[in-house]
């Protein structure tokens, strides 16, 4: 392998560095970013137990039949859902927001890449352009 290179030019080595090397790392680093902002925010766990008790704080009926407990301990359960429901929502509306920055980013950085060879060569004619 290093006696290919070796017999290449230096140009087509930059080339290939360039333009196959380097966004083929970029684009596994921005996957890398993706599924750990994906995992940070647990967004599929949070779609699974969108409407489970939030912490776990849930509260027993009790053996019997005693309705003034039935009643709190079924609006105690509900509000329990309903805070659940809503801080999972604002979760995953974070985590989804996060994901659009990161894809944006990666996106600007990708292209930025790509097109840096070109900004370098305008940014040197129009250099000597000024000189001169």
């Amino acid at each position: 392998m290093a006696e290919i290179f070796l017999t290449k030019n230096i140009l087509i080595q930059y080339l290939v560095w360039h333009f196959f090397d380097v966004p083929k790392e970029i684009l596994l680093g921005w996957r890398n970013f993706l599924l750990f902002n994906l995992n940070y925010f647990s967004i599929p766990l949070l779609l699974k137990t969108f409407f489970s008790h939030w912490r776990q704080y849930k509260w027993d009926y009790g053996r019997g039949f005693d309705i003034p407990r039935y009643i709190e301990s079924f609006f105690s359960n509900l509000i329990s859902r309903i805070l659940g429901a809503i801080m999972k929502s604002i979760l995953i509306f974070i985590g989804i927001l996060t994901e659009i920055f990161v894809v944006l980013f990666g996106v600007i950085i990708f292209v930025g890449w790509i097109v840096l060879p070109v900004l370098l060569i305008a940014g040197l004619w129009f250099g000597f352009k000024i000189l001169l």
